[in-house]
């Protein structure tokens, strides 16, 4: 029996526990400085928002460690000894073991802006983040958010619902454009304007100035010197894996923990999982640190099968994601980039309320489809993953397009546009087949 140690109580930390157990009788111990127990980062807005309480978003009831003999040890890792194979911790206490799993997340980037280490400055990704952002709330007149993506969005929001008035900082010329083609980022930013939210764009922050007591009262825009009073800044321009403090530790780090297929790091009997993980084999289509909650599920069960012997490589298949707006569901599936590249043509069509849109990229030489982008409009994850895993040309999937549609009888389907918007852009007459029933879905995705 060994003793697996393992550093984070994230998703992809406790996955790798969990699937340890089932594989193995070795001996498991957890270790966190953030809270007791594992609960669902992705849910903080919704604690501060009022819809769940804190103890609502732990997926397993407190017994559920002891039962399967997990130990949790809450405690802070100072340095990791890897030829003696032990971890010292800011008690003072020894750890040892014989196999450990880096599971360390992400941390909130810090760019050096004057005043960032102010109280009532801070990013959206920890516990404790949750925990200032409600202490700096009440009474709190105005939020700055530094920063656009689906973290800056999620704090907007936080602050809107209790009618907090919040100004988002945004360097780019509209919201999120890095990732988001330009059409869909445009009607983002219509929508968070359309929200009551104060978006500024093309702007950097300067400074974050000192109220006089050790916090934030203001921050200044570098281009135009403009001084916006606040009493919380919030820092979300993007995250960087938390790797810090075992830069000089031996491990091979570049932005994150490098690791093979394997999850394996250049120390024996290392593996790095999550967010921190830098892969140096990189699957195609995929990028070596993805910070995606699904991904960090997908290394600790990967993870895990290596601890105990069981050889697998680490395969996170086709890319995908789904996140929310304010009030606009999103998801994207397969290659769907800013810009797009010279193999691919699209369509996009977008609806006259400007907040739902369909985009599908298909491959320009044998138009089989590789990318699709949904606003405001859900479509079945296992369908338009079969469309583009098995390259099925464009013109059968649109005669198909009903069999996507998540929730027909609930929502209105607009496949008859999608199909217009390629008849005039390929000059062709292509017509949908009968809706779907949900049994033809089944037999469907069953079908080889």
């Amino acid at each position: 029996m060994e003793k697996v140690i393992i550093i984070g109580n994230g998703i992809s930390g406790i996955t790798a526990a969990r699937f340890v157990r089932k594989l193995s009788d070795n001996q498991i111990t957890v270790i966190s400085s953030e809270t007791d127990h594992f609960f669902s980062r992705t849910a903080l807005m919704y604690i501060y928002m009022g819809h769940m309480r804190y103890e609502d978003t732990k997926p397993y009831e407190d017994w559920f460690w002891k039962k399967n003999r997990i130990d949790l040890l809450k405690g802070y890792v100072k340095t990791i000894d890897y030829k003696a194979k032990t971890l010292t911790l800011a008690s003072g206490d020894i750890v040892e073991y014989d196999k450990l799993v880096l599971a360390l997340g992400s941390k909130s980037n810090m760019f050096g802006w004057p005043g960032q280490n102010l109280k009532g400055v801070g990013g959206l990704y920890t516990y404790q983040d949750l925990e200032q952002m409600e202490a700096y709330s009440p009474d709190l007149k105005r939020a700055v958010i530094v920063g656009g993506g689906l973290i800056g969005i999620e704090m907007a929001e936080m602050f809107h619902s209790r009618h907090i008035p919040v100004t988002i900082l945004v360097r780019e010329q509209s919201y999120w454009n890095n990732i988001l083609p330009p059409e869909e980022s445009q009607m983002i930013s219509d929508h968070i304007i359309k929200s009551g939210i104060d978006l500024r764009l093309g702007v950097n922050l300067g400074e974050i100035k000192d109220d006089g007591n050790g916090a934030a009262g203001a921050v200044v825009i570098k281009e135009s010197g403009e001084e916006i009073p606040c009493g919380y800044v919030g820092l979300t321009a993007g995250v960087s894996p938390n790797v810090g403090w075992l830069k000089e530790s031996g491990l091979e780090i570049g932005r994150g923990i490098k690791v093979n297929k394997h999850l394996e790091t250049n120390q024996p009997d290392v593996y790095a999982v999550g967010d921190c993980a830098e892969q140096t084999d990189v699957v195609q289509g995929r990028r070596p640190i993805e910070a995606i909650w699904y991904t960090g599920r997908m290394m600790g069960e990967t993870a895990a099968y290596n601890i105990c012997g069981k050889p697998v490589a680490y395969d996170p298949g086709l890319w995908f994601n789904s996140a929310k707006f304010i009030d606009i569901e999103y998801q994207v599936y397969g290659e769907v980039p800013a810009k797009l590249p010279e193999h691919l043509k699209t369509i996009f069509w977008k609806h006259n309320d400007n907040e739902k849109s369909i985009r599908i990229n298909y491959h320009k030489d044998d138009y089989t489809v590789k990318g699709l982008n949904l606003f405001g409009i859900r479509y079945r994850h296992e369908v338009c993953e079969k469309w583009i895993l098995e390259n099925t040309h464009i013109e059968k999937v649109l005669k198909n397009l009903g069999m996507a549609n998540f929730d027909p009888e609930f929502y209105k389907e607009y496949d008859e546009e999608i199909v217009k918007e390629y008849n005039k852009v390929e000059g062709k007459n292509i017509t949908l087949k009968t809706k779907r029933s949900l049994s033809k879905v089944i037999a469907f995705l069953r079908k080889k």
